[in-house]
């Protein structure tokens, strides 16, 4: 129960500081570090990331920092995709799920270590020109500019996200908030937010999905989802105070090892 607490609060922790990438070290924790099957870790991988995202965008909701809108669009599309996930997760062997997620791993590592011109811009507005990106912020109320386009870009991140989700139990972050930094002109504190709200419902619709096919949760997952929650807290708590980009090196560092190792376990 002590390792279970432990990985939980270093996962929420992580999702509290990034707004992505602690999910994908949940599933990995509970495999390599308690020992369980794949199809066992991800319901209660993802119900932890669930709640611990979910206390991280309650809090952005109070700041106003949630794109609500865009938020629901991509948690219905992840909901209606998520069972394809979860199907697909029963009907493949164990070590092609391993494989699948280590290779995960190594993508959202080189995401994470790649270097990026920053954005610029006093508030949540982005710099970016009118049109330059396929979902724009209205410089007059603030809000995303509803186009065609912008609607079919944020509904397709949703149906991967639910694919993805269902797939290798992961809240689908290290989707989100990349997917964002690159489609539209939101500044980083509100794609947070964002991405922490649609982690929150996409894993609630993975987790129901889950228990209609008998999965439940022992003494061990609860007490790794109620530390998931903690770490959470203080890392809302932290994100301020710690050097953005000793957090990327240090978060891809850790990934690029596990993922190693979980090749290896394969």
């Amino acid at each position: 129960m002590l390792l279970a607490t432990l990985f939980g609060v270093v996962m929420g922790l992580i999702l509290g500081l990034t707004g992505a990438g602690g999910g994908i070290l949940a599933v990995p924790a509970l495999v390599l570090g308690l020992g369980w099957s794949m199809t066992h870790a991800a319901p209660v991988a993802l119900f932890a990331v669930g709640s611990a995202a979910a206390v991280g965008a309650i809090d952005g909701l109070r700041h106003g920092l949630v794109r609500y809108r865009a938020a629901l669009l991509i948690a219905l599309l992840g909901a209606v995709f998520s069972p394809v996930g979860i199907y697909f997760a029963h009907q493949l062997p164990e070590k092609n799920l391993m494989i699948l997620f280590s290779l995960l791993m190594v993508i959202v590592a080189w995401r994470m270590l790649r270097r990026e011109s920053p954005q610029v811009g006093p508030s949540d507005h982005g710099s970016a020109s009118w049109g330059q990106k396929n979902c724009m912020l209205d410089q007059q109320t603030g809000r995303l500019s509803w186009t065609a386009k912008c609607t079919a870009t944020l509904a397709a991140l949703g149906a991967v996200t639910g694919v993805v989700s269902g797939l290798l139990g992961v809240g689908g972050g290290f989707l989100i908030v990349p997917a964002f930094k690159q489609l539209t002109d939101v500044q980083m504190r509100g794609i947070v937010a964002t991405s922490l709200m649609v982690i929150s419902l996409i894993s609630a619709i993975g987790v129901i999905g889950a228990f209609h096919a008998g999965v439940t949760i022992d003494a061990l997952g609860a007490g790794f989802i109620v530390a998931s929650i903690v770490g959470m807290v203080v890392g809302r708590r932290l994100c301020a105070r710690v050097p953005a980009r000793a957090l990327q090196v240090g978060f891809a560092s850790v990934c690029l090892v596990v993922a190693g190792y979980m090749l290896l376990k394969a």
